[in-house]
C-alpha cells in the first residue's frame, strides 16, 4: 500500500519504541519521512535501521535535543527546508522518568517537573504553533499528538504526576489546536495508549511489581503493540477522517474504557 505517496511528515523521537515502529509504517505507507531523533548515542542507528527499507530520497533525518528551545526550533525549520513544507506532524518524542511525586526532595521535584514540563510540553508546544501557523499558509494539515491514558486517569504509581501533568497538558493543546482551527483545514488526533511494548514501559512495570503483574491488570491480557500505535498513525496521517478531529483515541485492550 501505498496510501501516504507525497505526503511530508515529521515524526518525532523516530529512533525507538513506537516512533521506530511508526517510522517503519510511514515508510511502507510511501510518505517522504523526516526522522527526528534526540542525538544521544545510538538515537541515528536506530532511526537509519527503521527505515532501511526506504530509498534514500524519501528519507531525512534530524537531530534535536527538544531539552533546548532553539533546537526544538532547528528542527521544525530544518524539516520545512528539506521539501519546502510538511503535510503531517506526529508529535511521539517524550520522556518519562518516575520523579517528581510529593515524597521527593525539593530538588528532585524542581528537576522532575522542570524537565518534563520542557521535553513533553514546552517543546511539542512549539512545534505544534510552528505547524499550525505553517498550516495556515497552505490550506490545511494534519497534527497527531501521542499522548497517555494517565492523561485520562490519572496514574497508579505517584511517582508518575509530573509525567501524568504533562502528558495533560498537551491534550489540552491539541484539543485546542482541533477546535480554533477546524475551520482552516487544521485536524488535531489524540492517540492515548495504554501498555505499550517499549523500553519506557517495559521500565515502569519494574516499579510495578514486574511485567505479570502489569499484565493481569490487562482485560486483553497483552500488551499493546508499538506496530498497531503505528497503523493508527498512519490512517490518521491521510487527513480522511476530518470530523475526527479534537478525539482522544484510546489504544488500551478494553482495560480503560470512558
Amino acid at each position: 500500500m501505498q496510501g501516504l505517496k507525497d505526503k511530508i511528515i515529521l515524526l518525532t523521537g523516530a529512533s525507538q519504541g513506537i516512533g521506530a515502529a511508526t517510522a517503519r509504517v510511514l515508510g511502507d505507507e510511501g510518505a517522504e519521512l523526516i526522522a527526528h531523533y534526540r542525538g544521544q548515542p545510538g538515537d541515528l542507528e536506530g532511526a537509519e535501521t527503521a527505515l532501511r527499507e526506504v530509498s534514500p530520497e524519501h528519507k531525512y533525518f534530524v537531530a534535536g535535543d527538544f531539552e533546548d528551545n532553539a533546537a526544538v526550533e532547528q528542527v521544525w525549520q530544518r524539516a520545512v527546508d528539506w521539501r519546502g513544507s510538511v503535510d503531517v506532524l506526529v508529535l511521539n518524542a517524550a520522556m518519562m522518568d518516575p520523579s517528581g511525586g510529593f515524597d521527593d526532595t525539593e530538588e528532585q521535584w524542581n528537576a522532575a517537573w522542570s524537565s518534563h514540563y520542557q521535553v513533553n510540553v514546552q517543546a511539542p508546544a512549539r512545534l505544534m504553533r510552528a505547524a499550525v501557523r505553517h498550516f495556515r499558509t497552505r490550506g490545511g494539515g494534519v497534527i497527531i499528538l501521542m499522548s497517555s491514558w494517565v492523561a485520562q486517569r490519572g496514574v497508579s504509581n505517584p511517582k508518575m504526576i509530573a509525567y501524568a501533568a504533562s502528558k495533560s497538558a498537551m491534550k489540552a493543546v491539541a484539543q485546542s489546536i482541533a477546535r480554533g482551527y477546524a475551520r482552516d483545514r487544521i485536524y488535531a488526533y489524540i492517540i492515548a495508549p495504554g501498555i505499550v511494548r517499549t523500553k519506557m514501559s517495559v521500565d515502569f512495570a519494574k516499579l510495578q511489581g514486574g511485567e505479570d503483574e502489569v499484565t493481569k491488570t490487562l482485560a486483553m491480557g497483552e500488551w499493546v503493540s508499538p506496530e498497531e500505535i503505528g497503523e493508527l498513525i498512519a490512517f490518521l496521517a491521510q487527513g480522511t477522517v476530518r470530523h475526527l478531529t479534537g478525539a482522544t483515541l484510546d489504544v488500551n485492550g478494553a482495560t480503560y474504557i470512558r
